[in-house]
C-alpha cells in the first residue's frame, strides 16, 4: 500500500460490501426508503462497448479477458483463489453488476420441496422459511429484471405471469423437445433475464448468443443496468475501486463500518449504523473470517464456527448432441432455451438423494464448441482433423447441460490462505471442495437419461462431460441462516446471530442449494431481508 491514513468517510445509515444482484437489489430498497446508503465494490463499471460479443474475435476474447475464473481472468480488480484442493473453480465477476455481467440469466425459482430436504428425503437440513414466504418476492425479481418466460410450468404451484413474453426457443429448442416428448417427459420453455423487446433500462435482445461473456447490447439483466442506475438517482453512493480488509466493530462487538483501500493504496474508513455483506459465498466469508476482534477471535459472526463451511458450487454435468440437420445453435439466448425438472426430485430407486435441473444451451462457435467434446482424443477434434469436425458439427450441436443439487457438507469450505495475498497483500481465501458419492451417482444418471434425450431426438453421436472443472458460478451456503446460533450464521431475516447490526444477503445465506440457478432466490431473499431491516428500523441496535 501506499498509505495507511484510515481516512475516515461520512458515516451512512447502511453500508453494502459488494455491486452485485443482491447489493444491488438492496441499495434500490434502502435508498428509496430513506437510508443512507453506501456501496463498496472493488471493480469498476464495465460499459457495454467494452464486451466483446458484437467483434468477431470474441470467442478469443472468452479465454482471458471475458473469462469467468477470476484466476485465468486476473484483473487487477480479482484476487487469487487457491483452488488445489477444489474439483471445481469458482467462477465470478469482480465490478459493478458484479457475476451477472457474465452470467447466462437463467431466472429460475427454486421448487417448495428445496426448503424442506430434510422432512422429506432426510438430507440437507429444512430452511426456516418456506417457497410461500418467498413467493411473492419471487414475482418481483422477475418484474424488477424484466424476465422473458412463459408462464404455467406445471413444475411450480403457482408460477405468476412474466413481465415479457418468452425469448425464441430457437432450432435446438424444439429438437430437444421432440426428444423429451417421445420419452414422455416434462419440459418447458425456460425463463430468463434477457428482454424480447425494450423494457426499462433494457434494450431488446438481438440473440448473438454471446451473454457468457457480458451483453453489448444492454439487453441482459445484470444489475449495473436494472438496478444500479435506480439506486444511485434515489441517493445510494457507489465507491469503486475500494478493496474492503475488515469489517470493523466496537467494544460491544457491534459492527461499526468496514476498512477498504482505495485505487491510491490509501486505507480508509466507512463508517455505518448496519452492515450489509453481499460479495458472494466466497468473498463474504472471507472478510468475515479476516474481520477478527477481542469479541470475534474466530471471525466476526463466527460462534458457531461455520463461516466458510458447507460450501456448494453446483457441479455440472453436460450431454453434447450432434445432429444431421443444420440447427442454428449458435444462435441466442445462452439463456437457456427450454429447461426439465423431470429427474429434480428424489426417487430413492435410484440410489441417491435429490436430483438435477436440465437445460437446453447452445454450443456457440468453433471455440465454444470445443468444450462439448471433453471425452474425444485430442487427435480427433485438432489437427487435420479439425476442419472436418467443424464442418460435421458447427452449428449441428446443443447441450443438455445437469445442474446437480450439491448437498451441504461441513468439510467443503472456505478457509483463508496462508500464503497467497491478493495485490493489496490481504490473505486470499482457499477453496476446499470435494465432490460426493451421492452427487457422482446423480450426475451418473442424469448424464444416462441426458443421452437417452438425445438419441430419441435423433442425434448421431452424443458426448458426455462428466464434470466441468469451470462450473462454480454458483456459490452458496458459507453462512447459513438458521433458527438456532449454534448451527447457523444468521437467522431466518439475515441478521447474523453474534452481531445484530450484520446482515449477509448474498448466496452465503442458502441452507441447501437445490439444483435450480440461485440467483432469483438471491436477490427474493434479498427484498425480504431488506423489507423487514426497513419495518423495524426503529428497532434496529446500532454502535453510537
Amino acid at each position: 500500500m501506499n498509505g495507511r491514513d484510515n481516512l475516515s468517510e461520512e458515516k451512512a445509515d447502511v453500508l453494502i460490501v459488494g455491486a452485485g444482484a443482491s447489493g444491488a437489489f438492496a441499495a434500490v430498497e434502502l435508498s428509496k426508503a430513506g437510508f443512507s446508503v453506501v456501496c463498496l465494490e472493488q471493480g469498476d463499471w464495465t460499459r457495454p462497448t467494452e464486451f466483446a460479443g458484437a467483434r468477431p474475435e470474441w470467442e478469443l476474447k472468452a479465454q482471458k479477458d471475458w473469462h469467468p475464473n477470476p484466476n485465468t481472468r486476473a484483473r487487477a480488480s480479482d484476487y487469487p483463489i487457491d483452488t488445489s484442493e477444489s474439483d471445481v473453480n469458482p467462477l465470478m465477476f469482480n465490478g459493478v453488476g458484479g457475476s451477472t455481467i457474465l452470467y447466462a440469466a437463467h431466472w429460475v425459482r427454486m421448487l417448495p420441496s428445496d426448503f424442506q430436504t430434510r422432512t422429506r428425503d432426510g438430507v440437507g437440513d429444512d430452511w426456516p422459511i418456506s417457497y410461500e414466504d418467498l413467493a411473492p418476492f419471487y414475482g418481483r425479481t422477475e418484474i424488477d429484471m424484466g424476465v422473458s418466460g412463459l408462464a404455467g410450468d406445471p413444475a411450480y404451484p403457482d408460477e405468476a405471469p412474466y413481465p415479457n413474453p418468452p425469448m425464441p426457443i430457437n432450432k435446438i429448442g424444439r429438437k430437444a423437445a421432440e426428444g423429451l416428448d417421445k420419452l414422455g417427459w416434462h419440459w418447458w420453455p425456460a425463463p430468463n433475464a434477457i428482454s424480447a423487446r425494450k423494457y426499462r433500462h433494457m434494450n431488446a435482445c438481438v440473440r448473438r448468443g454471446t451473454c457468457l461473456t457480458g451483453c453489448p447490447e444492454g439487453a441482459k439483466g445484470s444489475v449495473d443496468i436494472t438496478h444500479w442506475p435506480d439506486a444511485i438517482d434515489a441517493g445510494a453512493r457507489l465507491v469503486t475501486g475500494a478493496r474492503v480488509r475488515e469489517v470493523t466493530t466496537n467494544a460491544k462487538g457491534l459492527a461499526t463500518g468496514a476498512v477498504y483501500i482505495d485505487r491510491n493504496g490509501v486505507e480508509r474508513h466507512q463508517a455505518a449504523d448496519v452492515v450489509v455483506m453481499a460479495a458472494n459465498g466466497i468473498g463474504t466469508a472471507r472478510l468475515l473470517l479476516l474481520s477478527t476482534s477481542r469479541a470475534h477471535p474466530d471471525g466476526l459472526a463466527n460462534s458457531s464456527g461455520l463461516v466458510g463451511r458447507r460450501l456448494m458450487m453446483h457441479p455440472y454435468a453436460a450431454a453434447t448432441g450432434v445432429y444431421d440437420e443444420p440447427l442454428e445453435s449458435w444462435l441466442g439466448p445462452a439463456g437457456h432455451a427450454i429447461q426439465t425438472f423431470e429427474f429434480y426430485e428424489t426417487d430413492a430407486s435410484r440410489g441417491f438423494a435429490r436430483g438435477g435441473k436440465w437445460q437446453v444451451m447452445p454450443s456457440g462457435g468453433p471455440l465454444g464448441l470445443r468444450a462439448g467434446y471433453s471425452d474425444s482424443p485430442v487427435e480427433e477434434v485438432w489437427g487435420e482433423n479439425f476442419h472436418d469436425r467443424i464442418r460435421r458439427t458447427l452449428g449441428r450441436s446443443f447441450e443438455w447441460g445437469i445442474t446437480a443439487e450439491d448437498l451441504p457438507d461441513m468439510e467443503n469450505r472456505v478457509v483463508l490462505d496462508s500464503v497467497q495475498t491478493d495485490s493489496d497483500g490481504i490473505p486470499s481465501p482457499k477453496i476446499i471442495y470435494r465432490t460426493s458419492e451421492n452427487t457422482r451417482r446423480l450426475m451418473d444418471f442424469n448424464l444416462a437419461r441426458a443421452r437417452d434425450a438425445h438419441e430419441a431426438a435423433g442425434a448421431t453421436e452424443v458426448h458426455i462431460t462428466p464434470l466441468m472443472r469451470d462450473c462454480g458460478w454458483h456459490i452458496m451456503g458459507t453462512a447459513r441462516m438458521g433458527l438456532d446460533p449454534a448451527d447457523s450464521v444468521i437467522n431466518e431475516w439475515h441478521r447474523a446471530h453474534d452481531v445484530p447490526n450484520l446482515y449477509v444477503i448474498d448466496g452465503s445465506a442458502f441452507v441447501t442449494s437445490a439444483a435450480a440457478n440461485p440467483t432469483a432466490t438471491i436477490t427474493a431473499l434479498t427484498l425480504r431481508a431488506t423489507e423487514q431491516l426497513i419495518a423495524n428500523r426503529k428497532n434496529q441496535e446500532v454502535p453510537l
